[in-house]
This record gives structure tokens, sequence and C-alpha cells, in this order.
């Protein structure tokens, strides 16, 4: 039998060449080739482990003609074509949780550096200087760090920063009062946060609830001194606005490790003397790459050699007997964890996944891990369906999977309930024809849907002249409907909308279709 043969296309810890040697693969070592060069060997290969430095395009993958797995060694996978690669075929999978260590410890480094002006009172004293009396900085002990995301990462900073003696308040949607306990912080809203923070730290990904979370209005809002770190994604933080809260004393610090665009050759930020930076070294350690690189060779080995998939991004946890009956389930349960996610806002406390009729046939865990995946991508831009279930219970979510012998209204049906602050909220579908997904019940009310691309959901009094007036608003601003579906708890009562429509749909049409007569609730969703 003909061993997999796998490409290290970049510079990584040996020790990842013996692991897949170890486990029956052959394997060549070639870092810093070029895109031509890659591109002249990669049909060579069953397998490609990358680090930051490979970027794998549509041309790389169609000259790939024998990949089965690309491996990032690492978390981000900005560098590869992920949608394209799903299309070739190929697996794609990263090692997600390598770095925790690393990056929190990197956030600590830059809270302390901050505090005591390290970097300026370096360059100054090694310039010949003795400029003891200009820095007067500040002590840590008894201070409020604020932490923005309590996931993997901050939930590490938030230990090392009570080690510290400061106190630790939260803000992050999923984050329950009994994870909050368990972790010794306090949670609260964002705007409490920013209030009552000494120091912030953000640990949440680049998503777009995420993006300039911290803006200029919520800079205004911070504490009169704040002082800020960034080592996550880069967007985070309107840059320019900082610079400005920097130079106005609103903002007494920043620590940068990431930025909006990299490499980062100009920024707004750069010759503030109260603002230091890396280039992106939250990962640079050398126990870190290590992790990694042991993980991505472990998780590629696996695959190829046995079929075992875990930390795939663009493919569930699945053996080959499995997949086929699966997909389609898989589809439906992915759209209605999204879908959930999408629309019951707030602290998400619980969550029950019931499988009904033949649904209840067959495995569970892939369908859990289906809903949970598209539940918690609306939070996380590095989610896939082997670690969402980690991702969820680490955030303190009660997870349910029920299990239905008897049929119901539909032969099949996957039902997604979550418990908020405001009630449970429960979707519901099935498949048509055996491997069509449909939406049939959304919060109580029955509709009949398929849920794809851009889509408009909203809530209104059941009256004449509604659709009419939906219909002109979005024909007058250009946007064609695609398909529309209604429904209703009773004549005259609360009627729900959902339509689809051929492209994203601005903020400003939501405003005005939420001040249409009747509108109680319009929000737009993506799948």
């Amino acid at each position: 039998m003909t061993k997999p043969k796998v490409l290290i296309s970049d510079k990584m810890d040996p020790n990842a060449a013996r692991i897949f040697e170890e486990r029956g693969c052959d394997v060549d070592v070639k870092p810093g080739m070029t895109p031509d060069e890659l591109k002249a060997v990669i049909g060579q290969y069953d397998g490609l482990a990358i680090r930051s430095a490979t970027t794998v395009t549509a041309e790389i993958l169609d000259a790939a003609t024998n990949l089965k797995v690309i491996g990032r060694a690492g978390i981000g996978v900005d560098n590869v074509d992920i949608p394209y690669a799903s299309g070739k075929g190929v697996v794609v999978m990263n090692t997600p949780f390598g770095n925790s260590i690393t990056t929190a410890e990197h956030a600590i480094a830059m809270i302390m550096a901050m505090a005591r002006q390290i970097p300026a009172a370096d360059r100054r004293t090694q310039a010949g200087e003795w400029p003891k009396n200009d820095f007067m900085g500040v002590e840590v002990t008894g201070k409020t760090l604020g932490l923005i995301g309590a996931g993997n990462i901050g939930s590490i900073v938030a230990s090392r920063a009570q080690g510290l003696k400061m106190k630790v308040v939260a803000y992050d949607p999923f984050l329950t009062p009994d994870r909050a306990v368990e972790m010794g912080v306090e949670k609260v809203d964002l705007e409490t946060l920013l209030a009552r923070a000494d120091f912030i730290t953000l640990h949440t990904p680049l998503t777009d609830e995420t993006r300039n979370i911290l803006s200029a209005e919520n800079l205004a809002r911070t504490k009169k001194g704040v002082r800020i770190v960034n080592c996550a994604r880069g967007g985070l933080i309107d840059e320019a606005a900082l610079a400005e809260a920097l130079d106005s004393g609103q903002v007494a610090g920043a620590a940068l490790d990431v930025f909006q665009t990299e490499p980062a050759k100009d920024s707004p930020l750069f010759g503030k003397p109260n603002f230091i930076c890396t280039p992106h070294l939250g990962a640079s350690t050398n126990e870190a790459q290590v992790n990694v690189a042991l993980q991505v060779a472990e998780q590629m080995a696996d695959y190829l050699v046995n079929g075992g998939v875990t930390n795939a991004l663009n493919m569930p946890s699945l053996s080959a007997e499995e997949a086929p009956k699966l997909k389609p389930y898989m589809k439906l349960a992915e759209n209605l964890g999204s879908l959930v996610g999408q629309l019951a806002h707030g602290n998400l406390t619980k969550i029950s996944i019931e499988r009904e009729g033949a649904a209840a046939e067959l495995s569970g865990k892939p369908i859990e891990g289906a809903v949970l995946a598209g539940l918690m991508r609306q939070y996380s831009d590095t989610v896939n369906m082997v670690n969402a279930p980690y991702l969820a219970k680490e955030r303190g979510l009660d997870i349910r999977s029920v299990r239905h012998e008897k049929e119901g209204t539909y032969n099949t049906l996957i039902r997604v309930t979550v418990g908020t602050e405001q009630g449970d909220r429960s979707v519901a579908g099935t498949l048509f024809g055996a491997d069509a997904p449909r939406l049939v019940e959304i919060f109580g009310v029955g509709i009949e849907a398929e849920l794809a691309g851009n889509m408009l959901y909203i809530v209104n009094e059941d009256a004449p002249g509604f659709i009419g007036r939906i219909g002109t608003l979005l024909g007058e601003n250009g946007i064609n409907i695609g398909t529309f579906h209604l429904g209703r708890r009773q004549a005259g009562g609360e009627a729900v909308l959902l339509l689809s429509v051929d492209q994203p749909i601005p903020q400003e049409i939501v405003r005005q279709a939420c001040a249409l007569e009747g509108v109680k609730v319009v929000t737009p969703l993506a799948f």
C-alpha cells in the first residue's frame, strides 16, 4: 500500500516531520518556496502542512490534483481559500487551542509594559539618559481589568490577572452566571465594563458584532485614563479613534499586537508616546510553535491513514459510511443553529436539540455539533463542528440532546431550543424529499421556508397593506425579493415574514423597515 505523501511548506518544528513518518506518511520539508514553485510540485502530495507564510489560493488548489487535507499549524486560516478547498473536496484543519497560553501571557506582558512604561524607559536609558523622574507608572494591584471575551484565552488572562490581585469584570454574550462564578469574575454588560475598567483587554474574534467594538463612541464611554490591550484580532478597535483618545488623555495608554492591516507599515498610532506595539507576536513562543506543529501533524496523519477528522473547518467528524445519510441533516441542523443564534439575542444559558422520527435513528453527535457550529459561528471566527461543543461548554452553556422515537406532524424533525433571559426560543425544521432542508416553525409560528443566502426576518401586526409596504420599500431601493414566506399565530395577531433577497440588506433599509406601521422586529439574516 502506497504511503500518503505530505509536504511541509513552512518553517515548522522538526518533530512534526517525525510524527508524520512514525504514523505512516512520507514527508518532504521544503519551506520558503515561491507560489510558482509550490504550484509545480503540489500535485504530488496528499497533505499540505503550513503556517502563515504559505498562501493556498484557488490556483494552487487547481494544481493540487491529489490533495486531500491542508493543516494549518495555528488558529488563523486567512491564507487558505476554504470555500474553494471545500469545492475541491480538500479538508482544511487548524489547531485552534495550541496558542492559548502564549497569547494570554502576551496580553499580561502588554499590561505590565504599559503600566510601567517599560519600552520608552528602556529606549531613553540605552540612549545614555537617566530619565528617572520622567516615568511615573501605575500599580495593577487592586485595579479593575475589563475582559471583552471570556472564552479560552480570556479565561486564562482572567486567571493570571487575579494572580496579580486585579479585579476582573467580563463582557461576553455566552458567559453564563455559573461560568462567571467558576472563573471568579463579575459578568457585566459592555457599557458597565467601559465605565469601570482601569485596563481593558480584548479576547474575542472579529465578527460583524465585534468589528470596531471599541469605536469612537465606546472609547468616549470608557473611564478616563483607561489603558487598552488588543492581542486578539485587528479590526476590533477603531485605530484612528484610539489615536485621538490617546492624544486627548481619555485613554492613558494602548498596547496592540494586532492591527487592522498587517503587516502594519503605517498607523495613526505610531509615534504616540503612550502607545506600544508588537508585530503579531501573541503565538510566538517556542512552546506554542512546538504545540501547534505536533498537533497539526497528528491530526493530518490520523486523517490520511485512518480517516479520523479533528478540528476540521469545512467538514464534520464523520465516518465514510455515515456521511451520505447525515449530510442533509447536517445542513438542516447548522441552519437551525445559525437562525436561532442570529435571532435569540442576549445571554444564552442552555440549548436543547431534539430529534424526532427518522432523525432520531441517526447519530446525535454530528447533528449536535452542526447545530452548535451554526450557533457559535455568530460569535467565533474559528469555530467548526468539532470544537463548537467545546466552545459552548467552556462558556457554561447547558447542552441537552433529546431523542423522540415517535413521529410527530413530520416523519423527521429537528428542533432547537435556546434559553434566554426573555425565555425559551425554539425553531424547527424537516427534510423534504429526503435531502431538502426546510424550516417549518420559528418561535412558535408555523412557517415553511428554505434557509439560504441573504434573508430578512420581520415580526409585524397582521393587518392589510403591510406586504405592499415592505415590497414597495425594497423595490424602491433596488432590492429584489427571491422568496416570500408568511406565518401568523392568529388572524389579526402577530405575523412573521421571512423573505430571501438577492443581496445583503443595508442598515439604512433595515431602519426604514423598522419605521413602517405595525412593525415590531426587523432582523437581516445570512446563511
